[in-house]
């Protein structure tokens, strides 16, 4: 088996969706499969019709178990697979696709825009974990609904929502104080709601201040944090760290805002307006500032990211009556602005007292029409249409700290550049009979790609890049019950990636000594998903979840070496650097299985299991060898045993990963062997490892609940896969929440 779980947990880790989809509920009835989930069509439908798999983090799971940022709130399904290159990030994985191959939604709008990378993103962080009410994840290709980009999966975020009143006015509201010891994090949210019959109104802010990260005590010497760098006159200095667990220049804090307005101006008419800030302070990027070169000096002496902005206006009309085009339509106007900026200097060379700073902004327009028909009492109706327009900005400038003096330097992205696409989709759900329900869907997706490039700092051979290039995509399913508490489905889906501004005009460095040149000869990849499993109850107490499946990446955009005007090494920020380039040039293969199980010993504790299990290969298009993926996680998975009582809620729970040798890593990752621990050869691999947990929730009153918890109780020292910065040590977390 090429991904290994710890021998001595291996039977606590074998799944839960179940406990994702059932936690509030004491017992798993057969109005389980009648839970309602929207993310499947974008309109509330039965679990039992579903013939694909959905997990739920509820607002219960996210209370009890009070994560930092919405990424952490992602960990919380135990089916996603969350990376960290810095504390301020968090990049989800699911079914061994990451990054643009994933696609974030937020009250139905899309958050990926045309500067989504390959490597890992952060921008799920923007998203306060405060005010969301309920996460639902799809996985496998979501692109018939939600067009490119959703290839290994779906997360929509439901946000809280305006709240109106069956009396003249009302006041409600919840305000939250935390504290956890890891990183010394003081967070602050507040919410409140005024609701009349017809008008609500919801207003919210958060404040969260992060100190560095302290990992654990027992674990990999590799981890630690021995020396730093810092500034100190007009010099790069190297100190010693007086405690090496610390991992200094890793803090930083975030902003969160939001507001909403609800009009209900008759019975079968809903007006929302919903407003979205967030920003940060400057994020460390942590795992480059813990590189080395060769001689065994920190390669960079700064490296963050600038303030991460998102700020997000959206209009939404939903309309329930019925004629002869439907039953449910809403419309859709979402306008989103981006920025965020990359500031790094060198700790030795011609350029230690230069900064490179590259800053990038992305207006997105989105429209969508979605529409709800029921044809009759068997067969149901779903279709829309969809305009996503994204304008990227990119500057540049190298400004010496000691002069202050700036001058230009190429842009991360062609300055100027547009994306867009424009969708329409069709689903039909019919149910053949009271046990089976048949799913068809299809969709068709025009991309439009304008990139203008400066020759000023390179000779491109080019000056614009263009993309014209349409996509179809379609998935069928079937959902059988052959009996009230069980459901066996079955489905067959493609999806799609269209290349953005990204991946076809990007100059960057991915690695020390390599540069990622612009190629605008991209098309886009396409993905085959094969997916079979089933859900229910085996015996009144025993509940299982059970997932098997089988991805093709056909096409694949993938890193590997180029030329550029006829050479293979060119000056790149004044090194000499290897010319990459973006391909259609690979086909990637991903199997798994994912498993569930819950045991409910009384209608107040039960216990809950989860494993997720994922192999893969691709193409080395260099040598021809096969290799494991860049996005392929080890075996994880996690235990939760929890008691629901009036007043007290626990939950003792173990979570674990599976280790990764040598031999299985991916080449990119073994090019960043500084991330991980050296085996017995000096190779690097990824060590198996296991923590144990326990939180709790008090109600003291009907006003006031107490929050505890103690994460990595014995004070494991380790990193998840590919992560860039190492986990939480043993962390007290302390929340106080009241509500009027």
């Amino acid at each position: 088996m090429k991904y290994s779980v710890p021998m001595g947990v291996l039977w606590l880790c074998l799944s839960l969706t179940g406990a994702a989809q059932g936690t509030e509920s004491d017992t798993l009835t057969p109005s389980y499969l009648d839970e309602v989930v929207i993310s499947a069509n974008k309109w509330e439908q039965n679990l039992r019709e579903v013939s694909a798999r959905i997990a739920t983090v509820t607002s219960a799971s996210i209370r009890l178990q009070n994560p930092q940022t919405a990424a952490d709130l992602l960990g919380l399904s135990n089916q996603v697979f969350i990376q960290k290159s810095q504390l301020g990030g968090g990049s989800p994985i699911i079914r061994g696709f990451a990054t643009n191959r994933v696609l974030l939604v937020v009250d139905g709008v899309r958050m990926n825009n045309a500067i989504f990378r390959g490597g890992n993103v952060q921008n799920v962080i923007s998203l306060d974990a405060n005010v969301i009410r309920e996460t639902e994840v799809i996985f496998g290709p979501g692109s018939v609904i939600y067009g490119s980009d959703a290839i290994g999966g779906v997360m929509d975020f439901h946000t809280l929502r305006p709240e109106l009143s069956s009396q003249r006015l009302t006041l409600s509201g919840q305000a939250l104080t935390r504290y956890a010891t890891a990183n010394n994090e003081n967070t602050g949210h507040v919410n409140i709601n005024i609701g009349t019959k017809k008008v609500a109104l919801l207003g919210s802010v958060t404040k969260s201040v992060y100190d560095d990260l302290r990992m654990g005590s027992r674990g990999p010497a590799a981890y630690q944090r021995p020396t730093y760098q810092k500034r100190q006159g007009a010099d790069d200095i190297i100190v010693p760290n007086p405690d090496p667990n610390v991992q200094v220049n890793s803090g930083y804090d975030q902003l969160n805002g939001m507001g909403k307005l609800l009009v209900k101006p008759r019975h079968d008419m809903t007006l929302v307006y919903a407003f979205h800030y967030s920003k940060t302070s400057n994020v460390p990027r942590y795992d480059r500032l813990i590189l080395k070169n060769a001689s065994g000096v920190f390669a960079n002496a700064e490296w963050y990211y600038g303030p991460q902005k998102w700020l997000m206006h959206v209009v939404s009309l939903t309309h329930s009556a019925v004629t002869p085009l439907s039953n449910n339509l809403r419309f859709t106007a979402a306008f989103q602005d981006y920025h965020e900026s990359r500031h790094n200097r060198n700790f030795s060379g011609p350029n230690r007292n230069r900064l490179t700073e590259r800053f990038e902004n992305v207006k997105a327009l989105s429209v969508n029409l979605d529409v709800d028909k029921l044809l009759s009492e068997r067969t149901s109706l779903f279709y829309g249409a969809e305009y996503v327009t994204n304008a990227v900005a990119s500057t540049a400038q190298r400004k010496d700290i000691t002069t202050h003096v700036a001058s230009p330097v190429s842009t991360r992205y062609p300055n100027g550049s547009d994306w867009r696409s424009v969708a329409v989709y069709a689903s039909v759900r019919h149910a053949v009979n009271e046990r089976t329900s048949v799913n068809a869907s299809a969709r068709y997706t025009q991309v439009y790609l304008s990139a203008p490039f400066d020759t000023t700092f390179f000779p491109f051979p080019f000056t614009r890049a263009k993309l014209n290039t349409g996509a179809a995509n379609g998935s069928v399913g079937v959902a059988f019950n052959p009996t009230d508490v069980l459901k066996v489905y079955f489905n067959l889906s493609s999806g799609f990636r269209a290349p953005n501004i990204d991946d076809i005009g990007r100059v960057f460095d991915s690695q020390p000594g390599s540069v990622v040149v612009p190629n605008p000869g991209l098309t886009p990849e396409t993905a085959y998903t094969a997916e079979v499993g089933f859900t229910g109850q085996l015996t009144p107490r025993l509940s299982v979840d059970f997932a098997t499946y089988y991805t093709l990446l056909d096409n694949a955009i993938v890193r590997s070496v180029f030329q550029f005007n006829g050479q293979d090494s060119i000056d790149y920020d004044g090194q000499l650097s290897q010319v990459l380039a973006l391909q259609n040039i690979n086909r990637v293969k991903v199997m798994g299985a994912q498993i569930s199980a819950r045991y409910d010993f009384t209608s107040r504790v039960r216990v809950e299991s989860s494993l997720n299990i994922q192999e893969g290969e691709e193409r080395d298009p260099v040598t021809n060898n096969m290799y494991s993926p860049t996005h392929i996680a080890p075996a994880f998975g996690s235990t939760h045993l929890s008691y629901q009582g009036k007043k007290l809620r626990a939950v003792a729970y173990v979570t674990c990963q599976g280790r990764v040798r040598f031999e299985d890593l991916a080449l990119s990752e073994r090019a960043d062997a500084h991330l991980y621990a050296p085996d017995a050869n000096g190779n690097p691999h990824v060590p198996a490892w296991t923590t144990w947990n326990l939180k709790a929730s008090y109600t003291l009153g009907p006003h006031l609940t107490v929050d505890a918890g103690i994460e990595n109780i014995f004070d494991k020292r380790y990193r998840p896969y590919a992560s860039g910065i190492t986990a939480p040590g043993r962390n007290l977390i302390f929340a106080l929440r009241a509500k009027i």
